[in-house]
């Protein structure tokens, strides 16, 4: 099996659902050797960047998808972001220590956020309650609750690699209600070690061998932050150059630190006094 992070989407032929493959090999090692979580933290990470790749499918445009549970538990901040070519970052904060289980215990009273940013407008969010055994869970009831389409996941993490499994009823071809009650229980046989070791067709074949399935070629995924130093430079100009000056003054530069990468931005004195110094060249109108 070889490393190669991948996204497959299928369909079910002459039934009215469709499904959708996603693995991540090296972008999640990208994620993991940029922090330090613990296994319990990471296993949650893992899935939620699983479900945001599958997710992002749904985006016919230039944008991104965030998948983001919030808490007051162990496991407090988990954020998943994907965008429409398929590049992924993630995040997590908590509060050790993070037991193994339920989700309520590992993340307590909380909710899931689901935002699209459609580049040139108003993104568009859904919350529901994080509730459920497992992020699957709590991702469905999204569904259910605000996009009233059947949709099933399921989503696996080790230390090694991230997968997700999701199929859902098509909108507009709504086939017979057994239908959908067989395929979604053929898929519920699916166990955590064939969705990380699996190859995409062969696990497909061990699930749906009786129906006719089509699988579309892979699509690539990568771990890619959207951090740079022009985004850091107008957070600081956003802080105002009084503000910026006492940091520099208190602390002898201006240091941040990326959430997503860890990538980390320093401004000294000089560098301070060269961003608020900038300006476009305004060049006067000449009347004839």
């Amino acid at each position: 099996m070889t490393d190669q992070d991948s996204f497959q989407r299928f369909i079910f032929e002459d039934i009215g659902v469709r499904g959708e493959l996603v693995r991540l090999d090296a972008s999640w090692q990208s994620v993991l050797q940029r922090h330090p979580y613990p296994a319990a933290v990471s296993s949650q990470l893992g899935q939620l960047l699983a479900a945001a790749v599958l997710l992002s499918s749904t985006i016919k445009f230039k944008g991104s998808l965030i998948l983001q549970a919030q808490s007051e538990g162990p496991l407090h901040t988990l954020v998943a972001h994907a965008t429409h070519t398929k590049t992924i970052r993630g995040l997590a904060q908590w509060r050790d220590p993070v037991p193994t289980g339920a989700l309520p215990e590992v993340f307590g009273s909380g909710r899931l956020a689901l935002t699209i940013q459609n580049q040139g407008s108003d993104p568009y969010q859904g919350i529901v309650a994080l509730e459920g055994k497992n992020l699957a869970h709590a991702i469905q009831n999204y569904f259910a609750l605000s996009e009233q389409l059947a949709t099933r996941l399921w989503l696996a993490a080790d230390g090694e690699r991230a997968a997700g499994l999701l199929i859902q009823e098509l909108p507009t071809q709504h086939g017979a209600r057994d239908d959908w009650d067989r395929i979604a229980l053929l898929a519920e046989t699916v166990t955590e070690r064939e969705l990380l070791h699996l190859p995409g067709e062969e696990l497909l074949y061990r699930l749906f061998n009786e129906e006719q399935v089509r699988l579309f070629e892979p699509e690539p995924v990568a771990f890619r932050c959207s951090c740079s130093r022009e985004r850091i430079d107008k957070v600081l100009i956003n802080l105002g150059l009084a503000e910026a000056e006492k940091i520099v003054k208190e602390q002898g530069s201006i240091e941040v630190t990326c959430e997503f990468c860890n990538r980390r931005y320093t401004f000294d004195a000089v560098d301070v006094h060269a961003l608020f110094t900038q300006s476009p060249v305004i060049v006067p109108q000449t009347r004839h």
